[in-house]
């Protein structure tokens, strides 16, 4: 007898989500594409760089090597694929891909617009161009409570400090979270004017850019040179892009989504909230799977659906009252869950 296919909407994640309790994820989840590894540790080598194998493989982790573009790209970007790959297809239907920042470049591989290999060249070109001409940084300042209500005033008055402050801009909104982005300077009148909060906010974020703002503009104009539009394809799933934009199989525009991933995806705001809210909305899935490594992306997106009440949940305790009964979430790097998407 068979058993209905539940449709899922796919999320990929962006950097800073291979920390130390990651290392080993693709040796440990993915002993069986050794092959697919290889391919993309070709391109490294043919490059000088580490290969992929060797940093998840490295019997400690470092701060400094593992967390700079150049090497943190390419490695969530072989986990992230990977685990899509292990996604067992005849349980569940993917409706819709999205992901955070670096996460489109994924979700432009899972999405079939770019091939696995295509895309991993990608992530590692436009990661080494971004540490080769590491411009700026970014800080993370949340908008939200401990139950992940939205503070009273807050979104507005970090809008209004973004306005006063010459170089700093809003890179990523993210969930209950907003990523600010700007010049050194800027971040450090920005970290003097922020209120503190949950005892570690705000949050610089090490060896990252100045992403998503203006001030990468010289970064995309190097993407685009050493990039081409022959890299892409049509889409075979439909894939949701920062600005919450739907990319249709067969339908898609194959210039302006070049344009878009190496234009206005590196200097202009990304909208991670809205990615979500219209994969929810336009799709209406069964079940939200966010691939590894890493779980720190369910929070984001959690708080994304309760922004706009889905499932009739308003509040933290809802979302994890739901998660605990059958959870409508699925965090490829959490080992229960990951079960329940591989099996």
């Amino acid at each position: 007898m068979s058993v209905q296919k539940q449709t899922a909407l796919v999320i990929c994640p962006g950097r800073g989500v291979y920390n130390a309790s990651e290392l080993g994820y693709f040796k440990r989840y993915h002993a069986d594409k050794v092959d697919l590894l290889s391919d993309f540790d070709r391109t490294r080598e043919a490059q000088g760089q580490i290969k992929i194998a060797d940093l998840d493989g490295a019997d400690r982790f470092s701060m400094s090597k593992f967390t700079r573009g150049d090497n943190a790209s390419g490695l969530i970007y072989a986990c992230s694929y990977a685990d899509f790959l292990a996604i067992n297809r005849a349980k569940y239907d993917i409706v819709a891909v999205t992901g955070n920042s670096m996460g489109w470049y994924s979700a432009l591989a899972c999405g079939g617009a770019l091939t696995g290999q295509a895309g991993f060249e990608v992530v590692n070109r436009m990661g080494t161009i971004m540490q080769e001409h590491l411009i700026g940084g970014q800080l993370i300042y949340p908008i939200v409570d401990e139950t992940w209500q939205e503070i009273a005033g807050a979104k507005d008055e970090v809008l209004a400090m973004i306005e006063r402050i010459d170089g700093l801009y809003l890179s990523i909104w993210l969930g209950g979270l907003m990523v600010l982005a700007g010049t050194d300077d800027a971040l450090k009148r920005a970290e003097a004017e922020l209120e503190p909060r949950q005892e570690r906010f705000p949050m610089r974020l090490g060896n990252h850019a100045a992403f998503h703002t203006k001030l990468m503009q010289s970064n995309s104009e190097r993407g685009k040179s050493a990039l081409g539009k022959d890299l892409f394809t049509q889409p075979s799933i439909p894939m949701i892009d920062g600005r919450g934009h739907v990319w249709m199989p067969n339908a898609a525009n194959i210039e302006a989504l070049w344009d878009y991933t190496f234009g206005h995806q590196v200097t202009q705001t990304y909208d991670f909230t809205r990615a979500v809210q219209t994969g929810l909305k336009e799709f209406a899935p069964d079940i939200i799977i966010v691939l590894g490594p890493g779980t720190t992306l369910g929070g984001a997106t959690a708080q994304s659906m309760l922004a706009i009440q889905w499932l009739g949940q308003t509040i933290k305790a809802d979302f994890t009252a739901q998660q605990s009964q059958a959870p409508y979430m699925l965090s490829m790097g959490i080992d229960t869950q990951r079960s329940l998407v591989i099996d």
